[in-house]
């Protein structure tokens, strides 16, 4: 169990560096708030929905920005 929890860590940790290392930074910081905390938020997390529900931004509007910050959606 154990080693399936570090597994799981390692693909997170995974997943965050590589958002970070994709995202637009200059887009993401060229967008008024809460937009641009929302986006900050989706990088870290890659929660869609908890990003949007922190940061009252609509969901479907975010997505979009994400599409145009190129924050992908990596699946662990």
């Amino acid at each position: 169990m154990a080693e399936l929890v570090e597994m799981y860590r390692r693909e997170l940790g995974w997943a965050g560096e590589l958002r970070r290392k994709e995202a637009d930074w200059a887009y993401i910081e060229s967008r008024p708030e809460p937009l641009r905390t929302a986006l900050g938020i989706l990088v870290e997390t890659g929660d869609l929905w908890y990003a949007a529900a922190l940061t009252g931004v609509d969901l479907e509007g975010l997505n979009e920005e994400r599409i145009r910050a190129r924050i992908p959606i990596v699946v662990v």
